[in-house]
């Protein structure tokens, strides 16, 4: 589980306007057209052609096992609305920016004499636009959990620490560790 890629995945997702399907049959049927076919789902999750023709597309199964329930609603959530999802993702990168909302550790690297100790904080920091850019440009990249959460320790560095260059201009680095709720909104 990633929990920056997720924790971005799901700030994407409140823009949609309408829910993704929820049961077994109706996911079944959207990835069949999708795909163009039963076979290309049907090699996706790793069932038999005949299982997805027969028993899902058909309503005949209604309740797949917990398993094939998390690759068919993960698979789903890929594909809705990709239109709604790119123009988010967009505005998000150019004029919205994202919010961060986090009680994790942080602290920083600074020169000697300063206080530099990490401790829980919580924040609720506004990222401007850039950073929004390349968080999501990662992740769509595939990028670790690490990476983002480098690229989320350098803007709270530069938001938070720093307030956009108004003071403490000697920090080096940011920490950002012991994550313990972190949520994102765009």
């Amino acid at each position: 589980m990633s929990l920056f890629g997720d924790g971005l995945e799901a700030a994407v997702q409140k823009a949609f306007t309408r829910p993704a399907p929820k049961s077994a049959g109706a996911q079944m049927r959207y990835l069949v057209k999708q795909l163009k076919g039963t076979k290309a789902v049907a090699q996706m999750l790793r069932i038999s052609q005949r299982t997805v023709e027969e028993r899902y597309v058909k309503d005949q199964i209604k309740k797949p096992h917990p398993d094939l329930a998390a690759r068919l609603e993960r698979e789903v959530k890929k594909r809705w609305r990709p239109q709604i999802r790119a123009k988010a993702r967009q505005k998000a990168a150019t004029t919205g920016g994202i919010v961060i909302d986090t009680r994790a550790r942080l602290g920083y690297t600074a020169p000697m004499g300063s206080t530099d100790q990490d401790r829980i904080r919580h924040l609720t920091v506004a990222l401007p636009p850039r950073y929004a850019a390349r968080l999501l440009e990662a992740q769509e990249a595939g990028a670790t959990d690490q990476h983002l959460k480098e690229i989320a320790a350098e803007a709270l560095k530069e938001v938070y620490f720093q307030d956009g260059g108004r003071r403490a201009g000697s920090l080096e680095e940011a920490r950002f560790t012991d994550i313990e709720h972190l949520e994102f909104d765009l």
